[in-house]
């Protein structure tokens, strides 16, 4: 599933205009990394929501900019399996 999200982050950001070139699992997504700004974390944290039908806080959008892709990717499958657990306990 990590895979599959980190596939679609880069098409994402790449659909934002944003040099993916370099990028690998330990660049951070804000200014030290990608450099994605407010504006742009929250069109990724909506496409992704989008996507996967997650939610993110809005007190999150802080945390993402200092996450790695790796980090950002592994957190939203992580969240994705423990959704798609609780929709088949349910």
């Amino acid at each position: 599933m990590s895979d599959e999200v980190r596939t679609f982050v880069i098409e994402q950001l790449t659909d934002m205009n944003y040099d993916v070139e370099d990028i690998d699992d330990d660049t951070t997504l804000g200014p030290a990394g990608v450099d994605l700004e407010s504006l742009a974390l929250a069109d990724l944290a909506v496409r992704v929501e989008d996507r996967y039908g997650l939610k993110f806080a809005d007190d999150e959008n802080e945390k993402l900019a200092l996450m790695t892709v790796g980090e950002f990717t592994r957190m939203v499958a992580d969240r994705v399996s423990a959704k798609a657990t609780t929709s088949d306990v349910a």
